[in-house]
């Protein structure tokens, strides 16, 4: 019995942890949309008089060096630390599963073009590509976003070219040649979603890591600008305070990164899991 109970726990487990990330990640999002209302003061507004203030019942979270309401902050900050993944991610979906399909449909040359062509961009360091576009257009989120969902569309045609080789083989794909549907139809219709299961748990995974490098060019100064409350900003704009042993202003956004990452993490695990059942 014992040996039995030791073996089901980590299974138990798993539930428990994909919806405490589930229902913190929904909190962390219906926090976002309420904003507004939720937040005690603006995210902007400077007091002086609560330059680096403790936790307290006027300051749940305390204050940064401004006096700036960290919980407020850190409401606001969370609409651009968590639409600015979605948006990269966008971008890098749409070519990056165009890229994936083409390759595994064609296969031959067009397979050979495109799969080196994704081997160049993947060995190219993706932050260093993102900080040449920002040289050229400029730094603030837009052109992070951008430049982000290029560096991240790689890695997603080659995982939907590994996927899509083995759905191709199938035998639907010969049924639907035969009735005589021509190969854009046939991957609009049925290969491209019958790969979505797949792709979304893969896309879940990376959103956290999406977030991360949006917060890292922030924190760089390549993206997000003040007065912004971006997460990532908000650890760069922290660090004097640690020199006056205030460590809030850094360790609020530096927990909410790092929580949001982790619930990402096991949601994309979890989803990947079940998935990849019920495929096999």
């Amino acid at each position: 019995m014992t040996t039995a109970i030791a073996t089901l726990s980590p299974k138990a487990a798993r539930p428990l942890g994909y919806w405490s990330a589930t229902a913190f990640l929904g909190l962390v999002v219906v926090a976002a949309a309420l904003a507004p209302l939720v937040a005690p003061y603006e995210p902007d507004a400077v007091d002086f008089a609560a330059t680096l203030a403790p936790l307290s019942p006027d300051h749940l979270l305390g204050a940064d060096q401004s006096g700036r309401d960290l919980f407020s902050r850190v409401l606001y900050g969370a609409r651009t630390s968590l639409i600015g993944p979605l948006a990269l991610l966008a971008i890098a979906s749409v070519l990056g599963v165009a890229l994936g399909t083409l390759a595994a449909w064609h296969r031959g040359w067009v397979d050979a073009v495109v799969s080196r062509l994704t081997d160049v961009m993947y060995a190219f360091p993706g932050l260093l590509f993102v900080v040449l576009i920002v040289a050229v257009f400029g730094n603030g989120m837009t052109t992070a976003v951008v430049a982000l969902g290029l560096a991240y569309t790689p890695t997603i045609a080659k995982y939907t070219r590994s996927v899509a080789l083995a759905e191709c083989r199938k035998p639907y794909i010969d049924a639907y040649r035969v009735q005589g549907m021509g190969g854009f139809t046939i991957c609009v219709r049925h290969l491209v979603p019958n790969l979505a299961r797949s792709i979304v748990g893969y896309l879940v995974v990376l959103f956290g890591e999406g977030l991360m490098s949006l917060a890292t060019l922030s924190f760089l100064g390549f993206g997000a600008q003040p007065p912004s409350s971006d997460w990532g900003l908000m650890v760069k704009e922290g660090q004097p305070a640690i020199v006056q042993g205030a460590f809030l202003p850094v360790l609020v956004p530096g927990v909410a990164i790092a929580l949001v990452v982790v619930s990402f993490n096991v949601i994309g695990v979890r989803l990947a899991d079940r998935m990849g059942v019920r495929g096999s």
